[in-house]
């Protein structure tokens, strides 16, 4: 009897073990085959996006530039990424490629204000602030190309963001109805962008689930249309 319960225990064992090498397995082919789609879409993405990407010089005229928040620190000075977005917007501005510049950014809490901090440079370096426009709950990028399609009343715009996260910002912009191209800030180098690149791979797949399946709501309001005039 004791030896038949050992192999009935021993028999047990490798079951299970089978079991777990099967399910290891499956879980692994089920993350490769993840991988590999991200890494798709991300070329997909890149690949689309590239001939909508201009210079400063060549970018086609729009009535509007959407400028991505980025970091502030906490002395209020914005950090490098901001400053070159903010910076690159108003050389458009001054070329006269745009006519307002919609400064899109997160201000959930009331100390951390990015897009009146990004307001206060472009003021510094001499745009009328009539020609600024805030939005305060540009969270993040779906939240900001929603906002500007829905609140504001955006159809077509210049990007202006770093390269890095210049296709996904057009891919989500377009979308969700806006006639976007895009200029990229890259006017240094920076720390962690390759941090940046990967963070990318992930937020790509997430932006094609939002805009294609989720259709998530941001913070929403009454429409303040940045040209009230085209849509009387």
């Amino acid at each position: 009897m004791a030896r038949k319960h050992r192999g009935v225990k021993k028999g047990f064992w490798k079951t299970v073990g089978r079991g777990l090498i099967l399910a290891g397995g499956i879980l692994f082919s089920l993350g490769a085959l993840a991988a590999l789609g991200a890494l798709a879409l991300r070329w997909w993405t890149d690949r689309t996006a590239k001939p909508l990407i201009y210079s400063l010089e060549t970018a086609p005229p729009r009535r509007v530039a959407i400028v991505f928040g980025a970091g502030v620190w906490p002395d209020g000075r914005l950090s490098a990424i901001l400053e070159d977005r903010v910076y690159t917007a108003v050389q458009l501005y001054r070329a006269g490629k745009v006519e307002k510049l919609l400064m899109t950014g997160d201000n959930r809490f009331i100390e951390y204000n990015e897009p009146g901090h990004m307001r206060a440079y472009a003021l510094s370096l001499g745009v009328p602030d009539e020609d600024i426009v805030l939005d305060y709950a540009g969270r993040r990028t779906y939240d900001s190309c929603y906002r500007a399609r829905h609140i504001f009343g955006v159809s077509s715009a210049i990007l202006v963001t770093q390269a890095y996260h210049l296709d996904r910002a057009l891919f989500t912009a377009r979308a969700l109805g806006i006639d976007a191209v895009g200029v990229a800030a890259d006017r240094q180098p920076y720390v962690y962008l390759r941090r940046y690149w990967w963070r990318e791979m992930l937020a790509t797949p997430v932006a094609w689930w939002e805009v294609h399946i989720s259709h998530p709501l941001p913070v929403m309001g009454e429409p303040l249309y940045i040209f009230p005039e085209d849509h009387n």
